[in-house]
Order: C-alpha cells, then structure tokens, then sequence
C-alpha cells in the first residue's frame, strides 16, 4: 500500500500538464494497439502464415509500441533524479497488462483452420458429410460415421484445429461398432460463425451435435457419449451437465476455460496468487471482446451431473493432473483418470495405443493415487494426505463409457 502511494505520488505531476496528458493517452492506446497487434499477428502467422491480417497486425503492434515509447521517453523527461526510479514498475505494469490483453485478443480474434487433405475413408471408415444449426443460427459441419450397436459418440478437436484431429480416435472407436460425429467447432473448418479458442460456445455446439446423433437411425437415445481433445474436452465436460442425454465423458488434455478453473488447482504461494490476478485480468478482458457467455466452471459441471468421466492426462504436462485431481474431487465415485506418462498434450493414443483401444472394465493392474493430491505429490499445509483407490496406468477409455446405463461400447 505504501509503495502504491509513493508510485501514485511520483508519476500523478507528469499528467497534470498538457503533454502528460498525451502521453496517458497515448499510454492507453499504445497497451491496446500493442496486445491486438501481438494478438491478431502471431496468431494469424501462426496458424495462416503471412498475409494480410497478420500483417496488419504486426503494423498495429509497431504502432502501439512506438507510443508506449513516446510514453516512456515523456516520463523520462517529466520526472528528476530518484523519482524515475518509478518508471521501472510502471513498465512492468504496462506489459503484464500488454500480455493480458493479448492473450485475451488471441482467445477471441482467432483464424478458422482449414481441413487437413485427409478424410475418414483414409482410415477405412464410411462416412457423410453432414450439418446441423445450434440454437443461435451457427451452422456446423461435420462426418458421420454409422455404427452397428446403438450406441454414438461426439467427438470434438481443440482449439485451432478441425475435426480431422480426431481422425485417429475416431478410427479406434469405429472398429468397435460405435457410431462416431466428427464435428468442427464453430469458426473452425467448414463450421460457420465466430470462432473461440476457449469453447465457451460449446454447451451450444453440442447439444447441436447430440440432437444431430438423436435423429439417426440405429442410434439409441440413451447411448451418446462424448469424447474431446483439449478445448473439446473441456466442452464435452461442461456439455454434459447442460444437456442430459450425454450418458458419459472422455475427456483428454482438458485444463481450465476459464479464471474461476485455474484458480482452483493453482499453488497457494506468491507465484499463484499472482497467476491469479493475472488470469482475472485476462479472463475478464476475454469476456469484454466476445458475444459468448463465461460458462460454469469445470467443477460444478462435473458435480451437476450423474454420469461416469474418463479423465486422460498427459505426463508431460503437470497442469492437466492437477485439473484432473480437481475434477476427481467433485465426483470420486464417478471421475476416473488415466495419466500416460510418455505422452504429450493430446497423445496418449500415439503413445499408448493399445491401452488406449483396450476394452473391459477391471482389466490390468489397480493402481492407487494421491486424492485431492495435485502434481508433483505435495499436500498442501492443512491437508489431510488421503490415499483411495483409484484407476491406474491400465484404465481404458471404454469402460468409463460402458458405465454409462446401456452404454456398452465392446
């Protein structure tokens, strides 16, 4: 607090005259143009190489930059001796909220993905192009996949991608006579709308996708289920808990889609406290740049529901185990989770096929784990350390699906 006040103190003289003035304005402008510019920019070259988006956001970024360069050198100017001592925390201020606000540009402003030059019938698989409206006018695209024993599956990418990233998986769940919905997010692929990297639209894409698998033939209602990679199984989670005809959950490399999810699996120290702040900023500056609504958090989600959820994480990744252990919390007796310890975000079928394609509840070995536990085994102070049992490296995607009512999927 008092060094708020001696920042306060020191820098409040330069605004007082006419280019000080400028120069907070330019200070404003130069924090938005500099995150939108980085925002759009990277993304853009990322994802569609160069062209003229991401030129003009590179353009934006250059001129954002030279304000807070003007900012920089008036501050100089207008401040003496030791008082510019507080130039430095003020520059720090200014790019943590650069970094927000780009970040939160790069959530919302995001390129639509084209489809890879591959289809289910490079994976043997027969299949439609089909389509579906959400409630809200969206049109998505997808493939549908018939299968043979009633039961069907939403399956749903992540974020910048398309629905051949679900390719593989799906491949695997048809050879065991399940129907499959390959669907790209909205503002991804062929999907119409405005695209979102953090599936706040997804309780509407899929129950769009659900009603799409209610209307063919062979499928039976109390038979669907969901399966997602990342974003999309983030989606599928909280799908589950607005649309009660999804039976069961895989979820694979699911995080956090929003502050209130980070924050509960966050450290408690300084770093965390922190990352806090720094999300709450992001999260909200998300919010302020798109027409989606923040949706409930993963939690709730799990714990409004009744249905079984497979959780698969990655080894290489500590932050999707303690999402995981999250998770676990809100339901015991119906989340499971199946960490792959050579995996990486999203790769547990490349890195364990077999244990991924396995089916049969209770085979391979019982492994037991740490609960609430996060990554890394450390119970925090005031914590009682809890070992239950609990799935270990041998859980399958399949038996938590099968534990759904009539959701045998062989």
């Amino acid at each position: 607090m008092i060094a708020h006040k001696g920042w306060l103190k020191a820098v409040t003289p330069m605004f007082r005259t006419a280019s000080g003035t400028v120069a907070l304005a330019a200070a404003l402008v130069g924090i938005a143009m500099t995150g939108a510019g980085a925002g759009i920019g990277l993304r853009f070259a990322q994802k569609t190489g160069p062209g003229v988006t991401s030129a003009a956001g590179f353009l934006a970024l250059a001129v954002g930059l030279a304000l807070l360069g003007y900012v920089g050198i008036t501050g100089w100017r207008a401040l003496h001796r030791w008082t510019r001592l507080w130039l430095l925390p003020t520059a720090v201020a200014i790019l943590v909220v650069g970094l927000c606000v780009t970040e939160a540009v790069m959530f919302t402003v995001v390129p639509s993905p084209a489809l890879a030059a591959v289809s289910p019938a490079n994976y043997g698989m027969r299949y439609t192009d089909v389509s579906m409206s959400t409630d809200d006018g969206a049109r998505l695209s997808g493939w549908y996949v018939p299968g043979v024993n009633g039961a069907a599956l939403v399956l749903l990418h992540g974020a910048g991608s398309t629905r051949t990233d679900t390719l593989p998986q799906a491949a695997v769940l048809a050879r065991h006579g399940n129907g499959l919905l390959l669907v790209d997010a909205r503002g991804h692929g062929r999907s119409g709308g405005r695209g979102m990297d953090l599936g706040w639209y997804g309780d509407r894409d899929v129950t769009a996708a659900v009603s799409f698998l209610t209307r063919q033939p062979g499928v039976e209602p109390g038979r669907i289920g969901v399966l997602g990679l990342s974003m999309g199984g983030e989606e599928a989670i909280g799908a589950a808990a607005a649309d009660v005809r999804i039976r069961a959950v895989v979820a694979e490399g699911a995080t956090a889609r929003t502050a209130a999810d980070k924050s509960r699996w966050l450290p408690h120290g300084l770093d965390g406290i922190l990352q806090r702040g720094i999300d709450r900023l992001t999260y909200a500056l998300t919010d302020l740049l798109t027409p989606a609504a923040p949706p409930r958090t993963l939690h709730d989600a799990v714990a409004a529901t009744q249905i079984p959820f497979l959780l698969i994480t990655a080894g290489t990744r500590p932050d999707e185990a303690n999402a995981a252990a999250d998770l676990y919390a809100a339901a015991p007796d119906r989340v499971r989770t199946w960490n792959v310890p050579a995996a990486g975000h999203t790769r547990a079928l490349a890195a364990d096929p077999a244990g991924w394609e396995s089916a049969g509840a209770g085979r391979g070995g019982q492994g037991k784990r740490r609960a609430p536990g996060h990554a890394g085994g450390a119970v925090r102070r005031g914590e009682r350390q809890q070992v239950v049992p609990g799935p270990g490296d041998h859980e399958r995607v399949e038996p938590v699906l099968a534990g759904a009512p009539r959701l045998r999927l062989p």
